[in-house]
């Protein structure tokens, strides 16, 4: 036992998988234990192997939407089984050389794992290198225009429901580039998702050079180990078949055969959902940098499974590690590293301050599989104890519903429908309502500044390029705000987190100040076969979200930079540190 009264409990993965070492205050260690003795009585482990939706919920709607959601248990298995398939595929793209780069165009549980092994293994030798576009920022697509040949890039069209609006523009998009050249655009097409779907007929229309239909009992966020993530894994040349044997190793030890206190995914379930019942709800992820995407992944896992009915666990990711006096008694960390980081001075120091630290300690990157799977264990135990479907996502409708009226608006008056500023000081525009409306810039953000209580989390929410420049004054505002109020900060890019975070936001519990920020884009392109550019596209979710946030009664400004962006979110960043004082 260590000088803060933690005690260091059980510590998983003598058998080599990963190791998890827990070290709670006392009284959080026998809440989680009584979670688990909970769940031993109603026989939980057992029941979710057999696939009883009834454990979550009674209602026949929500049962059938469970019902068709937990091909997860069992798909790394079946997975591993066709790892061949993959491979050969895999070594056809290699040989023929065309091929310099693979592009995942997607969405959420369609591009994120991607995005992990993209930033987590770098490009393979021989292999071409991946990408991932999930933005429909024009700026970012240009980017990406830049980079790659068309002629020697191979896309990877990815939904599972096939009407994903983004990855149906990007096919749209591409694919026209692509015959412009001349070339058999078709042939450089890739299409995953699941059967019967719209998708499946565009592909086939279009001759796509493979259609990988995914088992459809799987949910989006859940859907690492299916061909969502493994087949980009496979084609950027890693090894599918070493990933798919963690995830079955992992599986087997959160089996309905072992003790359920040796069980990694039910134990780290029990102790998020007894640290969000007790008021510790803010999840907070430290990675080593090499794993630091590896949080995105988690975000949207935790968020979109648990943020609803007013309740759920909030994830911090991408939040640098500080001293105890920066952080309120709202959390939870969750150290994942690669070998020899649980022994990381500032989270012991975490420690002996009173905080709960959990430490997720992998023997290589190849451990992904094992993460993949152990955290949608520890998912599905949370939402169990915290009394909510984690299968389903009711609000992420509304946002996307309220972008298809602005672009049906936008097709029969030609503009979306104009906005009443708060404030403008020529850079800095600003948008609120209620209280916070009224006044100079300053004083606008200095009432909303004022509505962050204790126990809330400040979401800045950027509909901006993502660049390091960007990405880096974004951080440089969380870390004000957090040293200021002590408030957790999330932030993340549009609108990639609409289809990650934006059901927390909407869903979850009241404790979300939200700060959208916008800025004109540089460059547009038209979508092929559709009346609206990018631009508007990116404009039209911005406001359908803000619109969603404002609906449900949330504390939301939005924030647009004026032409130069990096001067806006330095200005905006210095006004935000003097509304804090």
């Amino acid at each position: 036992m260590n000088d803060a009264g933690n005690e260091t409990g059980q510590e998983f993965g003598d058998n080599g998988a990963p190791q998890q070492i827990l070290a709670l205050p006392l009284e959080l260690r026998d809440a989680m234990r009584d979670a688990l003795a909970d769940a031993e009585e109603v026989d939980l482990i057992e029941r979710l192997w057999n696939k009883d939706a009834s454990l979550w919920k009674s209602e026949p709607p929500q049962q059938k939407i469970i019902n068709n959601a937990l091909g997860w248990l069992t798909v790394a298995r079946q997975m591993l089984a066709g790892a061949e398939e993959l491979k050969t595929f895999a070594d056809t793209v290699r040989v023929s050389q065309q091929f310099r780069h693979v592009m995942v165009c997607g969405m959420g549980g369609s591009s994120l794992c991607p995005e992990v092994l993209r930033q987590t293994f770098g490009r393979q030798k021989d292999f071409p290198e991946l990408l991932v576009l999930d933005s429909t920022d024009p700026d970012t697509i240009n980017n990406f225009a830049k980079q790659i040949d068309v002629r020697h890039c191979l896309f990877i069209v990815a939904s599972k429901s096939g009407t994903t609006t983004e990855p149906i523009v990007f096919h749209k998009f591409w694919y026209d580039r692509l015959a412009q050249t001349g070339a058999n655009a078709g042939d450089s097409f890739i299409a995953v998702t699941d059967p019967g779907t719209q998708m499946v007929k565009a592909a086939q229309a279009d001759h796509f050079r493979k259609i990988f239909l995914n088992q459809p009992d799987i949910g989006g966020r859940y859907s690492a180990l299916s061909y969502f993530g493994m087949a980009p894994a496979a084609i950027m040349g890693l090894n599918v078949s070493e990933l798919l044997r963690r995830a079955v190793a992992a599986s087997e030890l959160c089996g309905a055969e072992a003790p359920i206190d040796e069980n990694p995914g039910a134990v780290l379930g029990a102790t998020m959902a007894e640290c969000a019942l007790g008021g510790r709800d803010k999840l907070t992820i430290i990675t080593d940098e090499k794993l630091a995407s590896l949080g995105l992944w988690i975000e949207q896992l935790i968020a979109e499974s648990t943020g609803k009915e007013g309740k759920g666990i909030i994830p911090i990711a991408g939040e640098p590690l500080a001293a105890s006096p920066s952080y309120g008694d709202d959390r939870l960390f969750v150290s994942i590293s690669v070998q020899g980081a649980a022994d990381n001075p500032q989270l012991k120091a975490l420690e002996v301050a009173g905080h709960p630290v959990v430490y997720r300690v992998l023997n290589d990157v190849y451990d992904l599989g094992a993460e993949f799977f152990i955290w949608e264990m520890a998912t599905a135990f949370a939402g169990w104890r915290l009394g909510i479907n984690p299968f389903d996502q009711p609000n992420v409708q509304e946002s996307k519903d309220a972008t298809k009226a602005l672009l049906e608006k936008y097709k029969s008056d030609g503009k979306l429908p104009a906005e009443q500023a708060s404030a403008t000081d020529g850079q800095l525009t600003v948008y609120a309502s209620g209280p916070s409306a009224g006044g100079s810039v300053e004083e606008v953000l200095r009432a909303h500044c004022a509505k962050i209580k204790p126990g809330d989390y400040v979401a800045l929410l950027a509909y901006l390029e993502e660049t390091p420049e960007n990405s880096a004054a974004l951080q440089e505002i969380r870390m004000s705000v957090r040293e200021a109020t002590q408030a957790a900060t999330t932030m993340g890019y549009g609108p990639r987190f609409l289809h990650s975070t934006g059901q927390l936001h909407k869903g979850g519990p009241d404790s979300g100040v939200f700060i959208q920020i916008t800025a004109p884009d540089k460059v547009d392109f038209p979508i092929p076969g559709e009346l609206y550019t990018f631009s508007v596209l990116k404009d039209a979710q911005a406001l359908g979200d803000f619109q969603s946030l404002l609906a449900h009664g949330r504390r939301a400004i939005r924030v647009d930079l004026g032409q130069d962006v990096v001067a806006g979110l330095e200005s905006l960043k210095r006004m935000l540190v003097d509304a804090l004082k």
